[in-house]
């Protein structure tokens, strides 16, 4: 086991799992954005053909997992787990929109680091010899999102110029024990930060911290550095929170400025489609990371990535009694190749 483990947050997979499948489903303003030729499915009805929101937020998970299935010529009896998890309370969207399939199911919350920690807990598994095949998948829904934590949508409240918009997306990944790549190398879990941010439209500048702490962890405990990956992608931090980011890893002596973004900038046109600081939620990375970084791996475009998604783990509730806002990002990394970092 101690070989396995080479720091404090850090693993490394002895027999890494590979990318079996991955499909990503989205809505009208995915359809508008530069990624939209990257989504196996978009949909203009934000209700995905059910009665309410919550409804087709579940519809959308429902049909990335088919998806993905289908592209990998598997099966849901194939599925030893399904890890999931939403933004929902109780995480109503993974839990309702997968109870058809009868796959052993673990439901997780890591609010916009989700689909980070779902990979790392399924290539773990899958390379301790307890799965063949795992699927991790994860959803949002920006009018789920916005009845839940901020106004209701009919309200029309201004928003300010640090707010994000919550992509109405979601992507599966399904790993195995065996396959062509690209493979999950190692993974690093994150701890809780919480530099005293309570604004809950401000999630860049709370999630940055744990971006930077995760990181950090990362690069120290595989003795590498930034340049030695193709890319690191956080998510979703946005404009405002992959500045803070880039600043405070230089402080930590990381240069992040040549090989860094964020899928918050990814999946939308910030100033065409009036995205303020950028897109969010969890289904803003996991679609992302399931289409145009996934595909552009196996295209070639990339031999290593860090995929470092980040979550705010607040409530409606803890925002209404002032409490501040702990984050998390757990990170990992995918390689075309099974050699080690």
């Amino acid at each position: 086991m101690d070989h396995r483990r080479i720091g404090r947050q850090t693993v490394r997979l002895q027999d890494p799992p590979s990318v079996v499948s991955y499909a990503n489903i989205g809505g009208k303003m995915e359809r508008n954005g530069p990624l939209a030729d990257t989504f196996d499915e978009l949909d203009d009805d934000p209700f995905f053909g059910k009665k309410t929101w919550e409804q087709g937020e579940s519809a959308m998970q429902s049909r990335a997992v088919r998806r993905a299935l289908n592209k990998g010529g598997l099966k849901g009896d194939d599925l030893d787990y399904i890890f999931a998890g939403d933004l929902l309370n109780q995480c109503i969207g993974s839990s309702f929109g997968l109870r058809e399939f009868g796959i052993p199911f673990w439901g997780i919350y890591g609010a916009c680091s989700t689909m980070g920690e779902g990979l790392a807990l399924a290539a773990m598994l899958i390379d301790a010899g307890f799965a063949r095949h795992a699927a991790a998948v994860t959803s949002s829904h920006f009018c789920t999102a916005e009845r839940q934590y901020r106004m209701p949508v009919p309200y029309g409240s201004q928003r300010t110029p640090t707010a994000q918009w919550t992509a109405t997306a979601a992507g599966c990944c399904i790993l195995g024990s065996r396959g062509d790549g690209p493979y999950v190398t190692h993974a690093t879990c994150g701890r809780m930060v919480d530099l005293g941010i309570t604004d809950p439209n401000n999630m860049g500048a709370a999630m940055a911290p744990a971006a930077c702490d995760t990181l950090s962890a990362l690069f120290r405990e595989t003795r590498t550095r930034p340049s030695d990956y193709d890319l690191i992608v956080t998510g979703d931090l946005g404009q405002l929170g992959h500045d803070v980011v880039v600043d405070l890893m230089d402080r930590n002596g990381f240069d992040m400025t040549r090989n860094y973004t964020d899928c918050g900038l990814l999946l939308f046109d910030r100033e065409k489609q009036d995205m303020h600081a950028g897109g969010s939620g969890a289904g803003c990375s996991a679609s992302v990371l399931s289409g145009h970084l996934l595909r552009g791996m196996q295209e070639g475009k990339w031999e290593r990535i860090v995929f470092a998604p980040t979550g705010a783990l607040l409530s409606p509730t803890s925002s209404f009694q002032g409490e501040s806002i702990p984050s998390i990002c757990h990170a990992v990394v995918l390689s075309r190749t099974k050699q080690e970092v």
